[in-house]
C-alpha cells in the first residue's frame, strides 16, 4: 500500500498492553467461495460464503475475524456430517466464535455462511464511493484489517488461501476483481451475475472487489493483458498509466527471474480512496488523481508521482503478495522494498527524470525525522489493528528504503538481486519473515547480512560516523568512531551506547584506479 505522506512527521508508539488480538491455530482455510450482492442504493450488501478449511485438532468451536457482519445462517459441515453453528460474536476482538454440539474431527471441514453487511462511508472494509458526476459505487479496502468486514474470515496474512468471487450486480455496472471475467450471465431479477476465476494463494487483505461505473483503456506487456479503469469519462485520462505499468511489468518479469503470477492486471481509479494505492493481486486500486492524468496538461511533477505509485504496487505484486511477511510487525519490509524498487524501472526508461535525486532527497528526509528523540524502530511490535496501522508511517517506508538501499550498495547490485529472487523462489505463494530476507541475502553473498541488518532494524535512531584520517609516508592510516546522531545538541553529548554494523566504502586518490575497499565497522 502506498501511503503519501505531505508532510513526514513521526510520533512514538505507545505499544498498550492489550490482549494480543490473534485467531487461535484451529483451523486454516484452503478456499472462500464468496458471492457480493451490493444494494448501492441503500448502502448495504448481501453475502454467500463457504469456507473451505482444514481442521487442525478436534474442536467444538472455529474462530473467525468479523466486523460488522449480521449472521443469518450458519452450519459446518465435516466427516459427511452437517451442524448448524451457534454464533458468539465477540466485538471488541473482532472475532466471532461458531460453535457445535458435536466436535469436528481433524481433517476437512466446510463452513457455511449467509450475512449481511452495510457498504460503508469510512472508505475501509466494502465501502460506498460516489464521483464527480454523484454516481455511487462499491469498492474494497482491505489492508490491513478491514477484509472481516466484507466477510467472515481468517483475516490474519498467514492464513493463506484462494478465493473464488462473484458479484451480483446491477444493470449497466461494471465489476472488477482480483481475476479474470468467467462468466457475465443475466439475473437475478435486473442484475447480472459476474462470477471470476479462482485466484492464487493470497491472503485476505488482497482480495478486491469494485462495482460501478467504469470503463477502460487497454494493452498487454509479456502476454499479460493490462487494463487501466476510470469513472465514465475519464477513461482517456489512463493512457499515461498504461504505458507505464506496461513498462514496468516487463522490468519486472526480468529482474525477478518470476514472470508476473496473476494473469490479468487492472490498475483502477476511485475518486474515494483513503491510501495512494493499494496492491491487490491483479486488481491494484489507486487514489484516481495519481493513476489518472491530462496528457496536455498534466504536470511533469505528477507524472514522476504516478509512475512512482504504479512501480510501487506493481512491485508488490511480487513482493508483498507472491511472498507475503507472516505478520504484521514485517509490514516494514514490504513497503520499504516497494519504496526502494520503485525508483528502478522508473530511471531505467524516464532516466531524465533523474529519481536518483529523489532517493538522495528522501534518504536526506528519513535522516532528519530519524534524528529526532521520539522517532521509533523500524521493527515493532503490533498486535491490535489499531497498533498495525499504526505502523504504516515514514519509517516503514522512507527508512527502511534507505537501509536496502544501503544493504545492495554494501552487496553490490547483482549479489542483492540474486539474494532477492532466491528469496522469491523459496517463498512464493506462501508467508515469510524478514530473518528468511537476510538469511537468503547472507547465504547468497557469504556476508553476515543477518547479523548487520538487526542493528538497523531493531533500534532506533540512526549514528554518525566520524572520520580522522593521518598520512605517514606512503600510506593513509583512517580511524572511525561512531554514535547515535541526535539533531538536539545536548542528547547528541550525552552518553549513549547504540552502536550499528556499518558497511563503509573507503578509496583514496593513491590508488589510481579509484576502487573503493570495503569493510564492516562493528
Amino acid at each position: 500500500m502506498k501511503r503519501i505522506f505531505a508532510v513526514i512527521t513521526f510520533v512514538v508508539l505507545t505499544i498498550s498492553l492489550a490482549a494480543a488480538q490473534r485467531l487461535p491455530e484451529m483451523a486454516r482455510p484452503d478456499n472462500y467461495k464468496l458471492t457480493f450482492t451490493p444494494d448501492i442504493d441503500k448502502a448495504t450488501f448481501e453475502g454467500d460464503e463457504t469456507i473451505t478449511m482444514h481442521v487442525l485438532k478436534p474442536t467444538s468451536e472455529i474462530t473467525l475475524n468479523s466486523a460488522d457482519i449480521t449472521f443469518q445462517d450458519v452450519s459446518i459441515t465435516s466427516g459427511g456430517t452437517t451442524q448448524k453453528a451457534r454464533v458468539a460474536p465477540q466485538k471488541d476482538k473482532e472475532m466471532v466464535v461458531l460453535s457445535v454440539d458435536n466436535a469436528l474431527a481433524a481433517g476437512p471441514a466446510t463452513v457455511h455462511i449467509t450475512y449481511s453487511g452495510i457498504l460503508n462511508s469510512e472508505m475501509r472494509g466494502f465501502y460506498l464511493g460516489k464521483d464527480d458526476q454523484g454516481r455511487k459505487y462499491a469498492a474494497t479496502q482491505f489492508e490491513s484489517t478491514d477484509a472481516r468486514r466484507a466477510f467472515p474470515s481468517f483475516d490474519e496474512p498467514d492464513y493463506k488461501a484462494t478465493f473464488d468471487i462473484t458479484a451480483v450486480a446491477d444493470k449497466g455496472h461494471v465489476a472488477i476483481s482480483n481475476q479474470k471475467v468467467l462468466s457475465d450471465t443475466p439475473g437475478p431479477g435486473d442484475k447480472h451475475t459476474v462470477r471470476f476465476a479462482t485466484t492464487a494463494k493470497m491472503s485476505s487483505y488482497l482480495a478486491a472487489l469494485v462495482v460501478g461505473n467504469f470503463e477502460y483503456v487497454e494493452g498487454e506487456a509479456d502476454g499479460i493483458p493490462i487494463r487501466v479503469y476510470a469513472t465514465t469519462g475519464k477513461k482517456e485520462m489512463g493512457k499515461f498509466a498504461l504505458e507505464i505499468a506496461s513498462d514496468v511489468l516487463k522490468y519486472y518479469d526480468n529482474y525477478f527471474g518470476i514472470k508476473y503470477p496473476y494473469g490479468k492486471l487492472d490498475l483502477v481509479g476511485l475518486p474515494d480512496f483513503s491510501a495512494g494505492a493499494m496492491e491487490n493481486t491483479g486488481c491494484i486500486t489507486f487514489r484516481e488523481v495519481i493513476l489518472l492524468i491530462d496528457e496536455k496538461q498534466g504536470s511533469a511533477d505528477l507524472r514522476k508521482t504516478i509512475a512512482s505509485v504504479i512501480a510501487h504496487e506493481m512491485a508488490h505484486q511480487w513482493f508483498g503478495d507472491l511472498v507475503t511477511m507472516r505478520w504484521w510487525d514485517d509490514i516494514w519490509l514490504n513497503e520499504g522494498f516497494a519504496t526502494w524498487m520503485s525508483s528502478k524501472p522508473v530511471k531505467s526508461f524516464k532516466p531524465d527524470w533523474n529519481f536518483n535525486l529523489d532517493d538522495v532527497s528522501n534518504t536526506g528526509g528519513t535522516m532528519n525525522v530519524d534524528s529526532l528523540a521520539n522517532t521509533r524502530p523500524i521493527h515493532q511490535a503490533a498486535d491490535t489493528p489499531a497498533q498495525i496501522q499504526e505502523l504504516f508511517d515514514g519509517i516503514a517506508y522512507g527508512k527502511a528504503a534507505s537501509v536496502l538501499r544501503m544493504l545492495e550498495t554494501y552487496l553490490g547490485e547483482d549479489t542483492f538481486r540474486a539474494g532477492v529472487n532466491a528469496y522469491l523462489q523459496k517463498h512464493q505463494y506462501a508467508n515469510a519473515t524478514a530473518d528468511d530476507f537476510w538469511d537468503a541475502q547472507a547465504q547468497t553473498s557469504k556476508k553476515p547480512v543477518d547479523k548487520i541488518m538487526p542493528t538497523w532494524v531493531k533500534q532506533a535512531g540512526l549514528p554518525i560516523v566520524n572520520v580522522k584520517a593521518q598520512c605517514s609516508g606512503n600510506s593513509t592510516n583512517v580511524t572511525v568512531t561512531q554514535q547515535r546522531y541526535f539533531v538536539d545538541r545536548n542528547k547528541f553529548d550525552a552518553p549513549n551506547d547504540q552502536l550499528w554494523q556499518i558497511p563503509l566504502c573507503l578509496k583514496g586518490s593513491a590508488t589510481g584506479d579509484g576502487a573503493a575497499k570495503c569493510e564492516l565497522m562493528q
